[in-house]
């Protein structure tokens, strides 16, 4: 749409600050022992920043413990009963919560199909990466021989009145060292202390079914790597640095990051949508229905669809059959789609 002379780009040719934009380092995860959370090479980074009376920001977009509960032994899982998702393990609380429909129990004793009563965590949030964080750097001192003080901001420690304003001027203040969160804390935020910014795990919208997906990625991770460096006085004593932990380092996403080069990217993403003649090079309609069963939302849909056929013909417009959403349903109700 810049090009085609319908919106105006803007440029923004400095910084806040007039810090220098972060170094951009990426990991390979392929590289690094299984199971491997923080790279060696990370934490290494960290405890010198944290010696050095910096800051860091670690982004995880994926908040609670962990995003599902399993059983080894009959392989259940923390379904939620009304929606077609799986139900987030909160271990501050002990609850499984459905961040789509808000249904909430506590975690059971054992396994609700096979009574094993050892049932595991699968997969990681900003909860865990809280206490993992902590373990791995319990070593650690400030500058002052305290252990370092590591915060999260999310939308769980956030859900109180005040809360995020006093979390946030504990940051600004220094008395935070490691600051751990979802996007919440990556756009938007002046935080002059914060050198070393790390985004851990962000392939997952690399693959993603929505084509856009890795536009907004790129676009989240720029802003976070924003935060980092805001403060040229500190970034003659401290380059600041944004880390990335990806098993896709090659990836031309990861390529224009490291330059900062969002017009490379756009133009990748462009050529690619050119070829399967995905918008901007057509326009696509996507309509949806609601009903208590799928039978007749997608009954409804068919119908409008064989409506529309032959003026569709006319305008060489193709309509596809009904199908059900990827988030089939959510608080008990199914959800179709036709595009």
């Amino acid at each position: 749409t810049t090009q085609a002379g319908l919106y105006m780009r803007l440029h923004m040719p400095s910084r806040v600050g007039d810090g220098a934009l972060p170094f951009v380092r990426r990991v390979d995860m392929n590289h690094q022992p299984k199971k491997t959370v923080f790279s060696s090479q990370l934490l290494d980074a960290i405890r010198e920043r944290v010696t050095r009376g910096e800051q860091i920001l670690v982004l995880l977009n994926r908040r609670g413990y962990a995003p599902v509960l399993h059983c080894p032994d009959c392989d259940w899982k923390s379904q939620c009963p009304h929606c077609s998702a799986f139900r987030v393990f909160h271990k501050l609380d002990r609850t499984l919560r459905c961040h789509h429909c808000s249904f909430t129990q506590s975690v059971p004793r054992a396994c609700p199909a096979c009574g094993n009563a050892d049932i595991q965590p699968l997969g990681r949030g900003t909860e865990q990466l809280e206490e993992h964080l902590g373990e791995l750097l319990s070593d650690v001192r400030r500058t002052d021989g305290e252990p370092l003080r590591i915060s999260r901001i999310d939308a769980d420690s956030t859900r109180l009145k005040g809360e995020l304003e006093r979390q946030l001027a504990e940051v600004h203040a220094g008395a935070v060292d490691v600051l751990v969160g979802t996007q919440m804390i990556a756009k938007g935020h002046d935080f002059r202390r914060v050198t070393l910014v790390a985004a851990l795990n962000p392939d997952g919208a690399l693959f993603s079914s929505d084509f856009r997906a890795p536009e907004r990625l790129f676009s989240l991770l720029m802003q976070a790597a924003g935060r980092a460096g805001r403060d040229a006085q500190m970034q003659r004593i401290s380059p600041c640095e944004m880390w990335v932990q990806t098993f896709h380092p090659q990836h031309p996403l990861f390529e224009a990051l490291k330059q900062h080069d969002f017009p490379a990217f756009a133009a990748q993403q462009l050529g690619e949508r050119q070829q399967a003649q995905l918008p901007p090079f057509s326009f696509q309609a996507l309509v949806r229905a609601e009903a208590r069963n799928q039978a007749p939302a997608q009954a409804f849909l068919n119908a409008s669809r064989d409506a529309g056929a032959g003026l569709a013909e006319s305008l060489h417009i193709d309509i596809y059959p009904a199908v059900p959403m990827a988030m089939q349903r959510v608080a008990n109700v199914e959800r179709a789609q036709m595009l």
